[in-house]
């Protein structure tokens, strides 16, 4: 009982993994079918067709399916073009014209990688032919009739079975962000008392790096849906700039802690630094938990009471006149550490602000007691 509990745990935690392998051996298994059913000459340009173009979201297959029909569209015109305009019967001349047919194609995929396909299709265009004795035009038309069942048949498979939108995976995606934040987070501030565990935080800030690509490119895909009209919900904008901006901070506040504080200083600052990152690290993984569910995020008042109650240590701290010994680089790293907690309060209302945004839960309307007291 226990492991199937765990079993299922572990595929619900993997469930846009697991559509994409059902999405992919169906597309498989249809294009095959498909291909037979039309008896086209080679099946197998079908199948493995549809496997690209079927990809983890629709957003992405649709810009994949787009590049793939596009380049074997081109490159079977060029290649064939070749084939039925230049004259050739020895190996010389084959070998001059299946450089003919890969230089330009070649060059165009270099400024534009979309045509990659376009290469390998004008190359099988030109020698297919050769090797099976078969007209140019024959082998081109086949080639892009493939291409096109495939292309069609993973579309399709992306759009009907088990459909993984690229506007829901944003959500996981920038969930994950916010808990690596606040981890990154969590181990700067606690490295003004005890110093850094630099292994650590290399794998945090390499983690935050990797997870913020991966967020770009599905926001790209999502907008690529929302332009064709297939899914629907908040701008993504907003949440990106907002991440990118925590992620600012998190470096700003990297290069103040680079050293721990004074000894003096420490005592004094160690429980107000401590309350600021459990408020802000607690904030920022409610909020990953809010985006996940589509919930509203928590309240910001810990946060605030936290960053007010460090001010007001601070300056304490600059009254007693605590400051005044250090030397000029501790000094500029004591005050960029407020400036940038300051600017962190900010991005993290824009933060409630977007999750809100994001959440099927309204917002409740004050009550009736409520407005009456205010």
């Amino acid at each position: 009982m226990v492991r199937a509990r765990r079993l299922r745990g572990r595929l619900r935690s993997r469930k846009a993994q697991l559509a994409l392998a059902v999405r992919i051996t169906v597309a498989a298994v249809v294009a095959y079918a498909v291909a037979l059913a039309l008896h086209l000459m080679l099946p197998l340009w079908a199948v493995l067709t549809s496997l690209i173009v079927t990809q983890l979201s629709v957003g992405r297959s649709l810009k994949v399916s787009r590049d793939y029909l596009f380049g074997t569209v081109g490159g079977a015109l060029y290649g064939g073009a070749i084939a039925v305009l230049v004259p050739h019967s020895g190996e010389l001349e084959l070998l001059a014209l299946l450089a003919l047919a890969v230089a330009p194609m070649a060059f165009l995929a270099a400024i534009k990688p979309s045509f990659n396909t376009a290469i390998v299709t004008s190359v099988i265009v030109l020698l297919l032919p050769e090797m099976r004795h078969a007209p140019a035009l024959s082998s081109a038309i086949d080639r892009v009739l493939e291409v096109g069942v495939g292309a069609i048949t993973g579309l399709l498979v992306s759009f009907l079975v088990w459909p993984s939108r690229a506007q829901e995976q944003i959500r996981a995606s920038a969930a994950r962000l916010f808990e690596l934040i606040a981890a990154a987070l969590a181990e700067l501030l606690a490295g003004l008392s005890r110093g850094r565990d630099v292994e650590a935080l290399h794998r945090i800030q390499d983690g935050i790096g990797a997870a913020l690509v991966e967020l770009n490119a599905t926001g790209t895909e999502a907008e690529r849906e929302r332009a064709a009209h297939l899914s629907s919900g908040p701008d993504n904008g907003p949440l990106l700039r907002t991440i990118l901006r925590l992620r600012h901070d998190v470096v700003m506040i990297g290069r103040a802690t680079v050293v721990p504080l004074p000894g003096e200083l420490q005592a004094r600052l160690a429980a107000p630094i401590a309350a600021v990152s459990d408020a802000i690290t607690s904030y920022l993984r409610s909020c990953a938990a809010a985006l996940r569910d589509g919930e509203m995020p928590p309240a910001m008042s810990v946060v605030e009471t936290a960053i007010a109650a460090y001010a007001a240590e601070i300056a304490a701290v600059r009254g007693e006149g605590l400051t005044r010994g250090l030397p000029g680089d501790a000094i500029e790293r004591f005050f960029a550490l407020g400036f940038s907690l300051e600017q962190m309060r900010q991005n993290l209302i824009d933060l409630e602000r977007v999750v809100a945004e994001w959440s099927s839960t309204p917002r409740q309307a004050p009550s009736d007691e409520a407005e009456l007291g205010a």
